[in-house]
């Protein structure tokens, strides 16, 4: 085997390893809130749906949320994007920097109801502001998660200009999902003040969690990228030769 040869399949491999880190990240976005409000629908477990997904730290799925939080934020972390000079456009920097605010959401959780007796991770002190440093973290995540998505998703890859761009193409999902993300984020203040419907922060939680999955889902091609297909999301006919694909 040529030189030629063994850095084509070394690029080959790195290829298919971005986008497993992708799918895995997009899979644990979409699973967390879904697993918490089905297992929350069961009685045997005794916990019933709570006012946000944050707040299942104070029940028996805690291991469920800190876990999937803390999994997310190393993956962010040894995830090598592409740099870029932009820092709007930067993919490593934006995702180390999401990563460790994913292991600020698990690490420092928010502060308990009345009633309830706070439980400790890393800091061991009652300090009530480090429940509103809680809320930072996942606001710095969540605003991160919409940059990427509009931001550095849309750069693409090179696409073959002689396919006619589809009302489902890539570009088109990711502006989407963080434009729908922001709409959410600012939701969320407004019906908790409001109280616009019942459970309407958990709901617009899930919904962001949804659409941060499903645009790094669809940045890691889970639904594949060959025949009609990658035509209509990726403009590309048949992504077999995965060596002259060039990605970012």
């Amino acid at each position: 085997m040529n030189q030629g040869n063994r850095k084509g399949r070394r690029g080959q491999n790195d290829i298919f390893t971005y986008r497993r880190i992708r799918r895995a990240i997009g899979y644990l976005g979409l699973l967390l809130p879904v697993i918490l409000v089905i297992l929350s629908l069961f009685r045997f477990f005794d916990t019933s749906l709570q006012p946000s997904i944050s707040d299942y730290y104070y029940t028996n799925f805690r291991e469920i949320l800190t876990g999937t939080l803390s999994a997310v934020g190393v993956f962010l972390i040894r995830y090598k994007g592409h740099d870029n000079e932009s820092f709007f456009k930067n993919d490593q920097l934006l995702t180390n920097i999401a990563g460790i605010m994913a292991l600020g959401v698990a690490l420092i959780p928010v502060n308990p109801a009345p009633g309830q007796e706070k439980l400790y991770t890393l800091i061991p002190y009652d300090l009530y502001w480090l429940g509103w440093l809680h809320y930072g973290f996942a606001a710095g995540l969540f605003g991160i998660f919409a940059l990427l998505a509009l931001n550095v998703f849309t750069i693409g890859q090179e696409q073959n200009e002689e396919i006619p761009v589809s009302r489902l193409n890539e570009n088109h999902i990711y502006r989407f999902c963080g434009i729908g993300i922001i709409v959410c984020m600012l939701l969320v203040p407004v019906s908790e003040k409001f109280k616009l419907f019942e459970n309407s922060t958990l709901v617009l939680e899930a919904v962001m969690l949804f659409l941060f999955g499903a645009a790094w889902l669809i940045k890691g091609r889970a639904l594949g990228d060959e025949g009609k297909l990658g035509e209509k999301l990726y403009r590309e006919h048949n992504n077999k030769n995965t060596e002259e694909a060039v990605e970012n």
